[in-house]
């Protein structure tokens, strides 16, 4: 259904209405001694009733979405074995030192990487997913911001040659920076937990295991030249 813009009308309700309603609040708040009222503070979190993230593109077709589903289905199942072997680990203490952190994040790695031996490529961007995924990006990187987001995002993503070359199951480079991801580009792909997360090494997309800062699988060529 199409739904139509009157740009005399908010919601249902006359402009002019609206326009009374504020004016009398107005009127209101000057008797009362001119008082702001207090900012509330600021937050970053989303409110539970907060409506979905607008899409940048889109909308999906049936099929498109159907390809995305295949992709959550397997995301879903690797949180699953994540969570399992990470409860298996000792909890850290609150004033955790650096060095229990990484001790700690290594001995994950080393766990989830068995636990995903024979892990290749779309396993997780499911075959089905890929054009799709690309398809979005595309659309996002020939947008009017396309040409300033490729050259932030490539500024940041080179890797050094030792770093080239990406493996699925891997630990993310140290020696390279997790690159800032736009937002333009999260409100494009399908949402992930707190476990996992979206970066860019050159112009592939990687999955980051954040916990066990593993690469979890990528996309090869997903920003246009």
């Amino acid at each position: 259904m199409t739904l139509h813009h009157n740009p005399t009308r908010y919601f249902g309700v006359p402009l002019g209405a609206l326009g009374l309603v504020a004016a009398a609040f107005l009127a209101l708040s000057a008797c009362a001694g001119g008082d702001k009222p207090t900012a509330p503070p600021a937050t970053s979190a989303s409110p539970s009733s907060a409506p979905p993230t607008e899409r940048v593109v889109g909308p999906l077709s049936p099929a498109d979405a159907q390809a995305l589903a295949t992709m959550t289905a397997r995301l879903g199942e690797y949180v699953d074995l994540h969570t399992k072997i990470e409860r298996t680990l000792p909890k850290l203490p609150k004033d955790a030192t650096p060095e229990q952190i990484d001790k700690n994040q290594r001995a994950l790695e080393k766990l989830v990487r068995e636990g995903r031996a024979t892990a290749k490529p779309g396993d997780i961007f499911t075959p089905e997913a890929r054009p799709v995924i690309k398809r979005l990006l595309a659309s996002v990187f020939e947008g009017p911001d396309g040409k300033q987001l490729r050259v932030s995002i490539m500024d940041e993503s080179q890797a050094p040659p030792s770093a080239a070359k990406l493996v699925v199951n891997s630990r993310y480079p140290d020696t390279v920076p997790l690159t800032t991801i736009p937002p333009q580009v999260l409100q494009t792909l399908p949402k992930l937990t707190e476990d996992l997360e979206y970066r860019f090494i050159g112009d592939s997309l990687i999955l980051l295991d954040v916990h066990a800062h593993v690469i979890a699988d990528f996309i090869e060529h997903v920003i246009p030249r």
